[in-house]
């Protein structure tokens, strides 16, 4: 994850930590480099801008020019800059009601049924939840078999209809998995290849029937800068509370992460980190930062 851009940052900060002064001059000489580093990870072109000059403006001030060690405050600047870009402070799944209801929603293809039972797996182990999945894409040909068989090897219920009423599906699971005493309910919805009008019509339906605390959109990080189009398509439509980036693990440029917050102002709260079904991390964008600046 951001392997390109962390190696070719963490240069940067090797070069600016052997500088004895910062000014002016070689402060430009630094922000070229770190923008055309962002802008090679796909980063959005109108942020690279508004980041470099806040690194710039920083970086001029009274407190690196007096500093005991310009180069070190100037790394911290661009850590915060980056924690800042990432969206500050991370913002943790919703866990706490009972039952807690997670509606998942995606275009087709970006990994949303395995993501949902992933974070089944997750809740479970890390916050001692009993989950449960509702199967609402009743169009993908397998889509119920699929999450049935991620359902078998987690050992968690499916609660399934067939090719059914998705709203009605979602409704009745509901009152199944309270019925049982599940407390953490993922509601599996369809997907298409494109966002069409009965796709938003159907998940803005179920939204308005079973009220979820949690509305997840899972999007491929490999999308790059499509990614905020199909992001705002949702949002326009549905009460977004956060996204699930995954394929971080591959060779994603990672420019999506970056530009998401800032230009949605929808949270990261998890990202997909290898194709297993524990592979899924809480995103912390302090942590991020550190490691992308090594």
């Amino acid at each position: 994850m951001f392997e390109n851009l962390s190696e070719r940052l963490q240069k940067v900060v090797s070069n600016i930590k052997s500088k004895g002064v910062i000014n002016e001059d070689n402060i430009s000489e630094i922000t070229r480099e770190i923008r055309l580093c962002l802008l090679e990870a796909d980063v959005n072109v109108k942020i690279v801008r508004e980041f470099i000059d806040s690194v710039k403006e920083k970086a001029l001030g009274e407190e690196v020019r007096k500093s005991i060690k310009p180069g070190d405050m100037f790394v911290k600047i661009l850590k915060d800059e980056l924690v800042s870009l990432l969206g500050g402070d991370s913002a943790p799944l919703v866990v706490n009601k009972n039952p807690t209801i997670c509606m998942v929603v995606g275009l087709q293809g970006g990994g949303k049924t395995t993501t949902i039972g992933k974070i089944g797996n997750m809740v479970r182990k890390k916050h001692h939840k009993k989950p449960m999945f509702i199967a609402c894409d009743v169009y993908r040909p397998a889509a119920i078999d699929q999450l049935k068989d991620i359902g078998k090897q987690l050992n968690i219920e499916v609660y399934e209809e067939g090719k059914g009423n998705p709203v009605e599906i979602s409704k009745r699971g509901i009152e199944y998995a309270k019925s049982k005493g599940y407390d953490y309910i993922l509601i599996d919805t369809a997907g298409r290849l494109q966002i069409d009008d009965s796709l938003m019509d159907e998940l803005v339906n179920i939204e308005s029937e079973v009220h979820p605390d949690e509305e997840l959109l899972v999007i491929d990080a490999m999308m790059g800068q499509d990614a905020i189009n199909v992001i705002t398509g949702f949002n326009d439509k549905l009460k977004l509370t956060g996204c699930v980036l995954t394929k971080m693990d591959g060779d994603t440029k990672g420019g999506v992460a970056l530009s998401l917050r800032h230009l949605t102002n929808i949270p990261i709260k998890l990202i997909g980190d290898s194709e297993k079904l524990d592979g899924i991390s809480e995103f912390y964008p302090e942590r991020i930062a550190d490691r992308i600046l090594g």
